[in-house]
C-alpha cells in the first residue's frame, strides 16, 4: 500500500506539467500560493488548479470512469479545498491535504450513488432464501416540504444573481444534464472556457448561499 507521503510525492510530481520539481520546491511553492489565496489573490487559485487538476483527474479516474462526472468532482474538490484553506495545517504538505479531500469526496459520491441507485423492489438473498424489502409509507411532513421549497427558491434566487454567461452554462449542465462537450458545441465555446465558466458559476453560487447557511 502506498504511504500518504508517497501519495503526496506522486501527486506533486504528476501535477508539475512534465517539469521536474523536487518535493521541497513544490511545498515551498504551495505555501506561497496558499498564503496568497487566503489573502484574496484569485491568480493563486488559478495556479493551484493548474498545478493539481491533472493529478486529481488521474486519481479520480481510477475510481470513476465517466469523464464528465470526474470533471464535476474535480471542481467540487477544489471548491471544498479553497473554502477550507483557513483550516489547512501548514505543518503538513498541501498536496497530501488536497489528496485526502479528493479521496474522501470521491468516496462520498460513490457511497451516495450506491444508496441512491439501490432498488427496494429487488429481493435480498439470505440463508433462508429471498426476502422482499417492505418499507412503511410515511407521509412526508409539512415541515419537510416547506424546507424543500425554501431551498429551491433560494437556489433559484442565487442563480438569478449570476451573470448571463455563467447562468446559462450552469443551467445546461445541472438542469438540462448536458455534457461539457455538448455545452461547448451548442454555445460555440472552447471546452476549457465552458469548464472555467461552470467553475466560476459554482463559486459565485457558493458565496451567495454561504451567508444563508443557517436557513439552507
Amino acid at each position: 500500500m502506498t504511504s500518504a507521503s508517497n501519495q503526496s510525492d506522486n501527486l506533486g510530481n504528476a501535477s508539475s506539467g512534465g517539469e521536474h520539481q523536487t518535493v521541497s520546491e513544490s511545498s515551498r511553492e504551495d505555501a506561497v500560493l496558499v498564503e496568497e489565496a487566503i489573502s484574496g489573490d484569485e491568480r493563486a487559485y488559478s495556479k493551484i488548479v493548474d498545478k493539481y487538476q491533472r493529478a486529481l483527474k488521474y486519481h479520480i479516474s481510477k475510481m470513476i470512469r465517466n469523464g464528465d462526472i470526474v470533471e464535476d468532482l474535480i471542481q467540487e474538490i477544489f471548491s471544498k479545498a479553497f473554502h477550507s484553506l483557513d483550516s489547512y495545517n501548514t505543518n503538513y504538505a498541501f498536496s497530501t491535504w488536497l489528496y485526502r479531500i479528493a479521496t474522501n469526496h470521491t468516496i462520498d459520491y460513490l457511497r451516495k450513488k450506491k444508496l441512491k441507485t439501490y432498488s427496494i423492489n429487488e429481493p435480498i438473498s439470505t440463508k433462508e432464501g429471498e426476502m422482499q424489502v417492505e418499507l412503511p409509507d410515511h407521509t412526508q411532513k409539512t415541515d419537510d416540504l416547506v424546507i424543500r421549497k425554501q431551498r429551491h427558491n433560494m437556489i433559484k434566487e442565487a442563480m438569478n444573481q449570476l451573470p448571463p454567461k455563467y447562468k446559462k452554462v450552469i443551467q445546461m449542465r445541472h438542469m438540462e444534464e448536458k455534457s461539457y462537450q455538448e455545452i461547448a458545441e451548442i454555445l460555440d465555446l472552447p471546452l476549457g472556457t465552458v469548464k472555467a465558466h461552470i467553475f466560476r458559476a459554482r463559486e459565485l453560487l457558493y458565496k451567495y448561499l454561504k451567508d444563508k447557511r443557517g436557513t439552507f
